[in-house]
């Protein structure tokens, strides 16, 4: 929420994981991310990937793909 209190934005997207190719540990290998979503009007969603060590390139992009479809449908106004 820290965006959308911090800014004029009516809805937020947030990332954080492990990339790699180093960096993993049992409880938090390469390829996990978690992805949020905020929106003025409180809407709220979460998503945890396990993409495993696809490498670091490809789990950036499937990254942003899952950001945007997240922010897709928030602004469609269903859950995230």
């Amino acid at each position: 929420m820290g965006a959308i209190a911090r800014s004029r934005a009516l809805l937020s997207v947030a990332v954080t994981g492990i990339a790699g190719p180093g960096g993993g540990s049992a409880g938090k290998p390469v390829g996990l991310v978690h992805l949020a979503t905020a929106g003025r009007d409180g809407g709220q969603g979460h998503r945890r990937l396990e993409l495993g060590a696809i490498g670091r390139g490809a789990i950036r992009e499937e990254s942003v793909r899952v950001g945007f479809a997240m922010l897709r449908e928030a602004l469609r106004g269903r859950s995230p």
